[in-house]
């Protein structure tokens, strides 16, 4: 395509007329705000039987909020681009795709699934009080926000394999991205369909390697071996190393979460002994928390830890376990107070058990058994289900040395999950996108590459466009627990937008295919697999959507 041949249609005093349209936007949500606090609330406070029955209403509002806010982003990243003196014309065309199209949706209906489509007037905003609300600028941007035209000049610019600026404004940030970038072009993009197809784990050197370049420390303080760094770093190496592999993204999630348990929780001889060990890749941990009946319903775990001298012995069964085997350390829930109900007899314990490939045994661990859960995608680890018979645990290993404090310390962490969950998507999201692309300018049909055609190109022009959105979203979360701040609505709606972003871009990346992309020897088959389980792990979108709403509703703006 001849990037010569199009004036640009952008539209004129652009950031001016964002910023119009989002104070209408606001307007909108305050309204959608109130709306739903009227329905849900009783003597003032969110009634948690009326929120569950106005789930849908209280699952849109989720969405709404992410919408305005992903537009707030955008208009953002655009306004620090320009004050860098990076702002180009493909970066000011997606801030007005983004606005054209997601003001279109907030007006004319969200999708929440791909059966279930939320309007305002679900949540109990009227059609005439959202004339009311609208101004001329919401108005010229639905018009000629995401236009045809729009599309196509996107298309063109991103034909070369660029699709925008990051806007990270940090040396030490783009040095660390390309980087993981290069370590993903050459050790992970090579095999990984390979490793998909044979359900083989990813080898070990590929795990030493990721050791050395410090992915298992990176938000590990330096005094306990670790690189110190932020959220922001952590986001940009799990996006690189998810856009190459999901499995090799994930990796890192197990290390961080546990970091991030005996780091907040841990007592001081933990901290010395373990955090170390994580940050070097000695210590490959893993999460153990999901029961057979229970999903994110946690209060409700049954696995046992009763104390016996100096020795706790667990009973119980445990599933979705990710890496289970080859690992050295579970950070594992289960109930040490049978007598207190719910969370409060909950305790977590860092149990340490053999590493072990073989498939026939692979938990020799004295108390334990179990085997591999298979499934469709997301394979370079394993799943696992885990029964406890007995299995002995030191007292030491109790984080933090006091019981009853499990659920709590599990959900100091939910927020660096949720964030970088959101990063394996937007990793996931960026590959499914870069695979479309590929395919589209080399296959020929009807005399000339299928990206000639608007409606594949129109496609991928929307995906770099969402898929921003979503790393922005991603990217504020992470700068807002850098800076100490409470982020689980942040860090929610992040993970609630790229989850289905990866998946859209997925799904259309294979479209694009056409039926290649059915055949399992193309990677886009691998890549919708594997972006399927993100919007279900680390708490399915309706999870999800409902924390996001009690959140808000409570008082968090």
């Amino acid at each position: 395509m001849d990037a010569g041949n199009m004036n640009t249609p952008l539209l004129d005093n652009l950031f001016a007329t964002c910023d119009e349209a989002q104070k209408a936007a606001d307007e909108i949500l305050a309204a959608a705000r109130q709306a739903l606090s009227a329905k849900v609330s009783k003597d003032g406070r969110v009634d948690g039987a009326m929120l569950e029955a106005e789930q849908f209403a209280a699952h849109g509002f989720s969405w709404l909020t992410t919408y305005v806010e992903g537009l707030r982003h955008m208009l953002g990243w655009g306004r620090r681009l320009e004050a860098e003196g990076k702002l180009g014309e493909l970066e000011q065309l997606m801030v007005q795709a983004a606005y054209g199209e997601y003001l279109n949706q907030i007006c004319g209906g969200i999708a929440i699934s791909q059966v279930e489509v939320v309007r305002l007037s679900d949540i109990g905003v009227g059609n005439d009080q959202l004339h009311g609300l609208c101004n001329a600028a919401m108005g010229t941007l639905m018009a000629a926000g995401n236009s045809n035209a729009v599309r196509m000049r996107i298309a063109e610019l991103i034909a070369d394999g660029h699709f925008g600026e990051l806007g990270l404004g940090d040396e030490t940030l783009d040095m660390i991205r390309d980087q993981f970038r290069r370590f993903v072009d050459e050790q992970v993009m090579p095999d990984a369909h390979e490793w998909h197809l044979k359900d083989d784990f990813i080898p070990m050197p590929v795990v030493e390697q990721m050791a050395e370049l410090g992915v298992f420390g990176l938000t590990v303080p330096e005094e306990f071996g670790g690189l110190g760094l932020g959220k922001i770093s952590m986001c940009l190496v799990t996006e690189e190393l998810s856009r190459g592999y999901i499995g090799v993204g994930s990796l890192g999630t197990r290390s961080e979460i546990a970091a991030e348990l005996i780091r907040l929780g841990g007592t001081d001889a933990q901290k010395e002994h373990y955090l170390p060990k994580i940050a070097s890749g000695e210590i490959l941990p893993t999460a153990v928390f999901t029961e057979p009946n229970t999903g994110s319903d946690l209060a409700s775990l049954r696995t046992r830890a009763e104390l016996d001298g100096d020795i706790y012995k667990v009973k119980g069964n445990k599933t979705w376990i990710t890496h289970a085997a080859r690992t050295d350390m579970m950070t594992l829930l289960a109930r040490s107070n049978a007598d207190e109900p719910g969370y409060k007899g909950l305790s977590m314990f860092l149990a340490e058990k053999p590493r072990s490939e073989d498939s026939d045994n692979p938990f020799p661990a004295e108390g334990m058994s179990g085997g591999e859960i298979e499934v469709l995608g997301y394979r370079g680890m394993k799943e696992y289900e885990i029964g406890f018979d007995g299995f002995e645990i030191p007292k030491s290993q109790l984080l933090g040395g006091e019981e009853g404090q499990g659920f709590k310390q599990l959900m100091a962490t939910f927020e660096s999950a949720r964030i970088q969950t959101a990063a394996r998507a937007v990793g996931v999201a960026q590959n499914a996108m870069e695979l479309g692309m590929a395919y589209a300018q080399e296959r020929i049909q009807f005399g000339k590459p299928i990206y000639g055609f608007p409606r594949v190109c129109g496609k991928l022009a929307w995906m770099a466009v969402e898929t921003m959105i979503a790393r922005q979203l991603t990217y504020d979360a992470a700068r807002e627990k850098d800076s100490d701040r409470r982020c689980d609505i942040e860090a929610g709606m992040a993970k609630l937008l790229a989850a289905r972003v990866a998946w859209s871009n997925a799904d259309n990346a294979l479209q694009i295919h056409g039926g290649n992309g059915y055949a399992l020897e193309y990677p886009i088959s691998r890549v919708l697999c594997d972006a399927r389980i993100l919007n279900i792990f680390e708490g399915a979108a309706e999870i999800q959507s409902h924390v996001i709403a009690r959140g808000l509703l409570s008082g968090r703006n």
